[in-house]
This record gives C-alpha cells, sequence and structure tokens, in this order.
C-alpha cells in the first residue's frame, strides 16, 4: 500500500478514536467523583474556621462528631443550593436528621440573610469565606453532602441536590453507619 492510501485512513482512525473518548466520557456519572475522604473514611481534615450563625465562635473538627449526621456544602451564589434547600429544612424538622453546614466561599451578610429568609436545616455551619476548608475536602463546588459517621470521619459522598431521589440513598448509608457505630 502506498503513503498516499495510507493518509487516507488518518482521518478515519482519529474519528474513531475521539469517538472512544467521547463515548467513555458520556458514561461517566458527574455524581460519583471519587472521594480520598470517603473511600478512606477519613476524619473531615483539621480546621478551626468561625461559626456563621455564632461569628465570635470557632468550630473545629470536634463541633461535628457525636452522631451519625449529613454534612452540606452551600452557597447563596449556588441555584442549586437553593433547589435543594427546602428538602434539607424537611430532613431536618420532620425526619429528624442532623445536618451540618459548611457555607463555601460566601459572604457571610448575604449566607445569614438567606437562612433568616429560607429557614435554617444546620445544627452548626462553618464559615468557610477562602474556600480552605473546601479545598482541603476536595470539594469542586456547591452543593455537595457528605455522610459523617459519629467519630467524624466521611463516610460517603454525594455531589449535587440533595432531593427525595438522591435522600433514599442517604438514608440507605446513614442507617448502615449507624448500625456500624453500634457494632
Amino acid at each position: 500500500m502506498n503513503n498516499r492510501k495510507l493518509l487516507a485512513f488518518i482521518p478515519l482512525a482519529l474519528f474513531l478514536l475521539l469517538g472512544l473518548f467521547l463515548w467513555r466520557g458520556l458514561s461517566i456519572d458527574p455524581t460519583e467523583l471519587p472521594s480520598e475522604l470517603a473511600d478512606k473514611k477519613r476524619p473531615i481534615p483539621a480546621f478551626e474556621l468561625p461559626s456563621l450563625t455564632e461569628p465570635s465562635r470557632l468550630l473545629t473538627p470536634d463541633d461535628l462528631k457525636g452522631e451519625v449526621a449529613l454534612l452540606n456544602v452551600w452557597a447563596t451564589w449556588c441555584p442549586t443550593c437553593k433547589e435543594e434547600h427546602g428538602f434539607l429544612n424537611r430532613l431536618a424538622q420532620d425526619e429528624n436528621v442532623t445536618i451540618y453546614g459548611i457555607n463555601y466561599k460566601d459572604e457571610p451578610g448575604k449566607a445569614r440573610e438567606w437562612l433568616r429568609r429560607y429557614l435554617n436545616p444546620y445544627q452548626k455551619v462553618v464559615l468557610d469565606q477562602d474556600g480552605s476548608l473546601g479545598l482541603d475536602m476536595g470539594v469542586y463546588g456547591a452543593p455537595e453532602t457528605y455522610v459523617l459517621d459519629p467519630e467524624g470521619r466521611v463516610r460517603y459522598r454525594h455531589v449535587g441536590a440533595v432531593d427525595a431521589e438522591v435522600w433514599k440513598t442517604l438514608k440507605q448509608v446513614m442507617a448502615q453507619v449507624e448500625q456500624e457505630s453500634r457494632s
């Protein structure tokens, strides 16, 4: 086969290779991002940051220990966070779920107004104004929700809004973590 005929197959080969990459990319679920913390049952990274709701108080990982809980990363600039906020309020009120919050890269005044206007589902809210805690946790963006065990270790991570469908999975994970912590 001469070189001209061989060159004619290069575009076809490139097209097939590109198609393979695109097919692989479309088959990945973006809500199932790997989590170094959850995969290894690691504790939340060390931090000492102010509370959004009690600005004179500093919070640490010890403040997020004691029971199986959700840890929700949120911000007022995040439209999806507003979408999930009502559902988080229902979980906290109707199902008595303990939820901690990390207010991520946000303005404290706007965040406090948000909680006043839309109600506060959080037991405690860490103010991560510069995003350092989020960075240490591997946060891609808001919202993200983690399941914490009583020792404050991350056991599961969900990227995206929490709704009734996602809650089914989170509830199962929390029940499993609860059962393991009793054993």
